[in-house]
């Protein structure tokens, strides 16, 4: 049995519910499950509200979330969390963890301010619960609050930052700096243009602790439940592999999917997403003990060609290298992948900050991007009701929560948010046209 992957000690297991006995072998168990009344309902409770969601990453735990939160007064809710990797094992844990809600020449991206505020709340909630279980460590931050610095390499991508920094979130704003004024931030940056954006209020998350948080955070308010009489929420992982569809469909009233790039590869989903893989390749470095200047405690993150997030004065993940069409979900890297995405990475992260060649290389990892198509307005991800796409005629609807491709960090907490009101009420119009309309464009191809 793989240990619980949670920052606390799971609770006790609550009977196992009669309708999973369907779905596989009799060892099936859940490895953390938090519950407010494992025991039957009394007389006149109405039946409880089953949900399975497929996937512990951004998405995933952030549907959790939102099913728990916003799920009707006086009401039973169990929400069962499946992933064979158990939290943050997937693309989801290994991405790059800035977060802003810009593209990368700055242009507030659609609905920026409504991605940036969801996910804000999200990370409220996460912080919350990692300070609650007092699980912080100096070396092992939640968030570094420092912003991220924006440096340009050519005049036309010095031209577009500066016509596009002029509209900006007040929550999230944008300023323009003069070479010096970079450098007093990041010691040894080159601006060669004698132009940067810097954004003080992005974040640099720690994606995997983030996801333990999140998890925590959902663990919690089926506890808090617990102290109200009149509702009932249950909330289980299960550590195991997804073969198919069909084996949920007699037990949930819906399963949502949010299995990023691996949603296609479930057998009812085979071609009918439109969703292109692309393998990304982190490197993490790490400044010798040896060496006198460390990278400035206050110093922000970098956006360039390559991405440089610093966690503290002696260590940066850089990323990241981009392979489209692989199938290779596997988030370890082989010494010849190390080598070549290196050679790749180091040449963009040296041409604004020269200092990484000092740097010592510690290890790679790799994730799986589900990218979506283009349309007006960006790169959107995929949402909606699945019954017809996979012509499934049951009790059981079948969700989609997928293709947010480099911005889960940004995306999760509206998409997981809106998925969870349309699955509660049964109606997908409670999700914006733009997120469904990719249904549409498939079948008329």
């Amino acid at each position: 049995m793989p240990p619980p992957h949670s920052t606390q000690p799971p609770s006790p297991l609550p009977p196992r519910p009669r309708l999973l006995q369907s779905l596989g072998s009799c060892s099936r168990r859940a490895v953390t499950s938090a519950a407010s009344s494992p025991s039957p309902s009394p007389p006149g409770w109405p039946r409880p509200l089953r949900y399975a969601v497929l996937g512990a990453g951004f998405a995933g735990l952030s549907v959790a979330w939102h099913l728990l939160k916003q799920s009707p007064k006086d009401s039973r809710v169990s929400v069962d969390v499946y992933d064979e990797n158990g939290v943050g094992g997937g693309a989801s844990g290994v991405s790059g963890g800035l977060l802003h809600p810009y593209s990368p020449k700055a242009k507030l991206l659609w609905r920026g301010g409504e991605f940036w505020k969801e996910s804000m709340d999200l990370l409220r909630s996460a912080e919350k619960a990692n300070d609650t279980a007092g699980s912080d460590r100096d070396d092992e931050s939640l968030i570094w609050r420092r912003g991220i610095l924006r440096p340009p390499t050519t005049e036309k991508a010095a031209d577009i930052l500066l016509e596009n920094a002029q509209s900006c979130l007040q929550s999230c704003s944008l300023q323009v700096l003069d070479s010096d004024a970079a450098q007093r931030l990041i010691p040894g940056l080159h601006v060669p243009l004698n132009l940067a954006v810097y954004m003080p209020l992005a974040l640099n998350i720690n994606p995997r602790k983030y996801l333990q948080a999140l998890f925590s955070a959902c663990q919690n308010v089926a506890n808090e439940a617990s102290t109200s009489s009149s509702e009932q929420k249950e909330f289980n992982l299960y550590n195991e592999h997804i073969d198919n569809l069909h084996q949920f469909s007699g037990d949930y009233d819906a399963v949502i999917i949010c299995l990023g790039g691996k949603a296609s590869s479930l057998p009812e989903l085979t071609n009918k997403l439109p969703l292109r893989t692309c393998r990304g390749v982190i490197a993490e470095f790490q400044l010798p003990s040896d060496t006198v200047e460390k990278y400035g405690s206050q110093s922000p993150s970098i956006l360039s060609d390559a991405w440089l997030a610093f966690q503290g004065p002696c260590t940066v993940s850089v990323g990241s290298t981009w392979q489209w069409k692989s199938d290779n979900h596997d988030p370890s890297v082989s010494d010849e992948e190390a080598r070549t995405a290196t050679e790749e990475l180091l040449p963009k992260a040296s041409a604004v900050y020269p200092g990484i060649s000092k740097w010592d290389y510690v290890r790679a990892r790799a994730g799986i991007r589900a990218m979506p198509p283009l349309t007006a307005n960006g790169s959107l991800p995929l949402l909606g009701c699945l019954n017809d796409v996979i012509g499934e005629r049951s009790n059981c609807a079948f969700w989609l929560v997928g293709g947010l491709g480099a911005r889960g960090l940004l995306y999760h907490g509206l998409a997981g948010k809106l998925t969870a009101k349309a699955v509660i009420s049964s109606d997908e119009n409670m999700i914006p046209s733009e997120f469904t309309c990719w249904k549409a464009i498939k079948a008329s191809r």
